[in-house]
C-alpha cells in the first residue's frame, strides 16, 4: 500500500509554494503522449496503479451511474468503471492522446466491455458534453499535466457536466507534504527539461475549492518520496427559490 502521509487532515499542510508552468504547448503533449502510449503501462503503469485504485475507492460509482474519465491514459480506470456502472450504466472518457486512446480501446475490448465506453480525443479545457450529464468524473495524474492557469478552467468544465450533488476525484502530485530529496530532484528535472518531466504537483484540493466544488475527502500520500493528493469533492445543489 502507498505510505500515507495524512488522511482527512491536510487543509493545514503548506500552501505556500508556487506551481510551476507547463512549458509544452498541447500539440508537443498528444506527440509525446501518442508516441508513449505503446510503452506507456511499462514505464508507470506499475508505481501509478495502486494509487488510481485509490481514486477509484474514493469515487465509489455506483451500478447504473454515468461516470466520466478525464485523461484515461491507457484505460486501466475505465476497465474498472465499466464493470462497476454494469449494463444499466455509462462511461465516458476523453484523453488529448490519440495512441492513448487506441491502447484503451484494445483493453476494453479484451475485456468484453467496450460496449458501455465512449472514448473520444479532445480538450478538457473544451468538454463536448451537455450540462449536468454524469454523476460523477474521475482525473488521474491529468489534472497536473495541465497549465496552471488553465486548471480552474478544467475544473469548471467538471463541474458544468456534473449533476448537482456529483462527485468528482482528482488524483495528483501534490505541493503539500514536505519536499524531501526525491521531489526536489523531480522539480529539477521539471526545470530543465520541462517536456520530458511535464507532470509537477499542484495544489488539488484548493483547486477544487475555487472551482466551487465542496470537498468531502481528502488524503496525502507518498510515490517513492513524491506526495500524491487524492481528493473527493462534490459539486453542490442549486439553492432553491423561495418567492
Amino acid at each position: 500500500m502507498p505510505a500515507l502521509l495524512c488522511g482527512g487532515g491536510c487543509r493545514g499542510m503548506s500552501d505556500d509554494r508556487d506551481t510551476l508552468p507547463v512549458a509544452r504547448t498541447k500539440a508537443e503533449a498528444k506527440a509525446i503522449y501518442d508516441r508513449l502510449s505503446r510503452f506507456y503501462d511499462l514505464i508507470s503503469g506499475h508505481s501509478e496503479k495502486k494509487f488510481i485504485e485509490a481514486g477509484l475507492l474514493f469515487l465509489d460509482a455506483q451500478r447504473g451511474e454515468k461516470v466520466l474519465e478525464v485523461g484515461f491514459g491507457t484505460g486501466d480506470a475505465l476497465v474498472s468503471l465499466a464493470r462497476t456502472v454494469g449494463r444499466d450504466g455509462r462511461v465516458s472518457g476523453i484523453d488529448i492522446s490519440s495512441g492513448m486512446l487506441a491502447v484503451a480501446r484494445g483493453k476494453l475490448e479484451k475485456a468484453g466491455l467496450a460496449g458501455r465506453v465512449e472514448l473520444e480525443t479532445g480538450d478538457a479545457a473544451s468538454l463536448a458534453y451537455e450540462g449536468e450529464s454524469f454523476d460523477a468524473v474521475l482525473m488521474n495524474f491529468s489534472l497536473d499535466l495541465i497549465d496552471t492557469a488553465e486548471i480552474p478552467v478544467v475544473l469548471e468544465e467538471c463541474l458544468r457536466v456534473l449533476v448537482g450533488g456529483g462527485r468528482i476525484c482528482v488524483v495528483s502530485m501534490s505541493n503539500l507534504g514536505t519536499h524531501g530529496a526525491m521531489m526536489r530532484l523531480y522539480l529539477w528535472g521539471h526545470k530543465h527539461m520541462p517536456k520530458l518531466v511535464d507532470c509537477r504537483p499542484i495544489y488539488t484540493m484548493k483547486s477544487l475549492e475555487n472551482a466551487g466544488f465542496e470537498v468531502a475527502d481528502e488524503s496525502l500520500m507518498s510515490m517513492w518520496g513524491l506526495p500524491v493528493e487524492i481528493v473527493l469533492a462534490k459539486k453542490p445543489f442549486k439553492a432553491a427559490l423561495f418567492i
